[in-house]
């Protein structure tokens, strides 16, 4: 006789912001951060309502992220969907190079397989994300937390975690400024120059030796970008001049978080003075915008415990 988990009443899952890239790794390293989304479904209920980040512009119906990922894995599971009712409180903000995006999906696909009994593995789990959201070095960081190394191997994707140091930091300057990334994705040149592959291949593995090794002096050239830094700075040029702020300050490693328009620093001491400096310089450049300090978290999205 096969028995089956009763489906819960409700439940809540909670999501990491992530950011990608980290400098040279340019759509293969995402690193997941300490503040959350979360997303609570109620069998029985109905709509979908939003409050933090996105209220009152984000979609409440069948095209919300968190919705579209609920509904992909009842299908993908070959479960009818029943009636629910959706609240989301997010506080990664949108447009900002975060992962609100691959937040949202992950959310919801994590969500509709615990529904419907965990069905679907996590490998399985990560390829929906990328596929729906387009962006699988942000999805991966935000499913298994830590950061992540991230690749397509034909049809499946193939991640490894890299070990995050100890006591190390996030220094985020959040501009007021959104970046949508499919505009900073489309200032990018469809062919690389093969000095600046070379510089951006050897800058990536120096900065996954500095995480396994714990060598953080090797951050400030580890974290250094050709790729897609500079195309970016044609509609953000006061990046420049926040990194070259956080790094004089005492940063360990600044880059331009995913298409932007957040920059972090990595630090392990003088957060605040870095982060004033950073706040500085762009307001210098008649940028306004919001310091958070967080770190790292090893934690990826998770079921909360009621």
């Amino acid at each position: 006789m096969l028995y089956f988990e009763a489906m819960p009443d409700s439940l809540t899952v909670r999501v990491p912001a992530t950011s990608a890239n980290m400098g040279p790794g340019f759509d293969c390293l995402g690193l997941a951060l300490d503040f959350w989304n979360e997303v609570r479904v109620d069998l029985g209920g109905s709509g979908l309502q939003v409050t933090g980040e996105g209220e009152g512009s984000l979609s409440l119906g069948k095209h919300n992220l968190v919705h579209e990922g609920i509904s992909l894995a009842f299908a993908e599971a070959g479960q009818p969907m029943p009636r629910i009712g959706v609240r989301c409180h997010n506080e990664i903000p949108l447009g900002r190079g975060l992962g609100s995006s691959s937040a949202a999906v992950v959310g919801g696909l994590v969500a509709g397989n615990e529904l419907c009994g965990r069905p679907l593995s996590q490998d399985r789990l990560l390829e929906l994300a990328a596929q729906t959201e387009g962006h699988p070095d942000n999805s991966a960081a935000a499913l298994l937390g830590g950061c992540q190394i991230v690749v397509q191997d034909g049809d499946r994707l193939v991640t490894a975690t890299v070990p995050v140091p100890e006591g190390l930091r996030a220094v985020l300057f959040i501009p007021d400024m959104p970046m949508p990334t499919e505009h900073a994705r489309g200032l990018l040149p469809p062919i690389v120059d093969r000095s600046d592959a070379v510089f951006n291949t050897g800058r990536t593995a120096l900065l996954v030796s500095a995480f396994f090794s714990g060598d953080l002096s090797k951050l400030r050239v580890a974290t250094q970008d050709r790729l897609h830094q500079p195309a970016r700075e044609t509609i953000f040029p006061a990046m420049k001049n926040i990194i070259k702020s956080a790094l004089d300050a005492g940063a360990l490693g600044v880059f331009l978080s995913g298409a932007g328009s957040t920059v972090l620093a990595l630090a392990t001491d003088r957060e605040l003075t870095i982060g004033y400096e950073m706040a500085d310089a762009a307001a210098k450049s008649g940028i306004d915008g919001t310091l958070k300090v967080t770190r790292p978290t090893t934690t990826g999205a998770h079921v909360a415990a009621s």
